[in-house]
């Protein structure tokens, strides 16, 4: 097969060009670094393109801006895609608000560019959107919790498997960043059931992995690891640091899209992650990073929440896990928190 994965670069860009190359496929990543750009030099990615031309052998690399529409019109009309996995993406829930022209141009309007070269020149080709939960907006904030000393959590039974697929993404706070990933991710849904296009929707929350580029604004276990190995002073904000999020890694992340990609179902959505499993709070992760450590981390707390941010927010999986029951998750979050550490400690010469 010939695949196109956007955002290559990145975390999971980087692990769908690995999981493919070592398939045998030819694998073209485009990518340009904003995340530079988005994040200042801690966002920086071209580390893990190094490493992805290091270690691939049918990688072809290609830097691109996909909100060129000219550009990514003529890369389809000359190469005939099987599947597309497209993860590039202005990320972050905070950054979105100081450039939302940016954030929609990235998010969206490249999403519709892509997805029509696919239609014009690829219409057999498997397109697949690395979404969000962030289309749900501020709406899980409404489901009745409970507190206990470390989280909150669902108060009722019926939500102990987390959020599903049928919650509004309407009628909410989303964050600028959390309506552009709405307009990509309906636009794709179209593309699947109106034009017949064998298009897939992966809403995923937080997801991890060693080779993540995390800054405070995006990358929740990725950058309060490296603040605690450097040291530095990690942020809390709002909801006593008890807000829980499930985490998935970028491994498992991949697997999931290769179920569908073997078995498209056009237009299909799912909410993707790590489930109650791999669900923590900000106090929990910091303790199990501090015994790891065998330190305590600096921290403050700041009392005003992140605008939208979800206080509960657990993936409920099982309509994927219905229609691909070959899935399996292969990483705890005992594991990834083991890798993330040992991980940056290679990278500053620890380990």
């Amino acid at each position: 097969m010939e695949i196109l994965v956007t955002g290559c670069n990145g975390l999971v860009g980087g692990e769908a060009v690995l999981h493919y190359d070592r398939q045998g496929h030819v694998v073209y990543g485009i990518d340009n670094n904003m995340r530079r750009e988005f994040f200042g030099p801690a966002g920086d990615t071209m580390w893990n393109l190094s490493w992805l031309k290091e270690n691939t052998k049918r990688f072809v690399f290609m830097e691109m801006d996909i909100r060129c529409r000219e550009k990514i019109d003529d890369l389809f009309r000359k190469k005939k895609f099987d599947l597309i996995v497209h993860c590039a993406a202005q990320p972050s829930h905070d950054k979105s608000a100081e450039i939302p022209l940016i954030d929609f141009e990235v998010n969206a309007l490249a999403t519709l560019y892509l997805l029509e070269a696919t239609r014009r020149w690829s219409p057999k080709a498997v397109f697949i959107l690395m979404s969000t939960n962030k289309v749900y907006g501020d709406a899980p904030n409404e489901f009745p919790l409970v507190e206990t000393e470390t989280r909150y959590d669902y108060a009722r039974p019926e939500d102990f498997h987390g959020i599903g697929e049928t919650l509004r993404i309407d009628r909410s706070v989303h964050s600028v960043f959390g309506a552009s990933k709405v307009a990509a991710d309906v636009m794709v849904q179209e593309y699947g059931r109106y034009y017949g296009l064998q298009t897939g929707v992966f809403r995923a929350g937080c997801i991890t992995g060693s080779r993540h580029s995390g800054v405070e604004l995006h990358g929740f276990v990725s950058y309060l690891i490296k603040t605690a190995v450097v040291g530095h002073r990690y942020s809390i904000y709002g909801y006593k640091g008890k807000q829980v999020r499930d985490q998935i890694h970028c491994s498992d992340l991949v697997g999931a899209f290769d179920c569908f990609a073997k078995n498209p179902r056009p237009g299909e959505v799912y909410n993707i992650g790590g489930g109650r499993d791999n669900s923590a709070s900000v106090l929990e992760t910091i303790r199990a990073i501090e015994d790891r450590l065998k330190m305590k981390m600096d921290s403050q707390y700041v009392d005003q929440p992140r605008r939208g941010d979800h206080i509960c927010y657990i993936t409920d999986t099982r309509k994927f896990r219905s229609h691909y029951a070959d899935w399996k998750s292969e990483y705890s979050l005992d594991r990834i928190y083991d890798e993330n550490i040992a991980f940056e400690k290679y990278r500053r010469g620890e380990g």
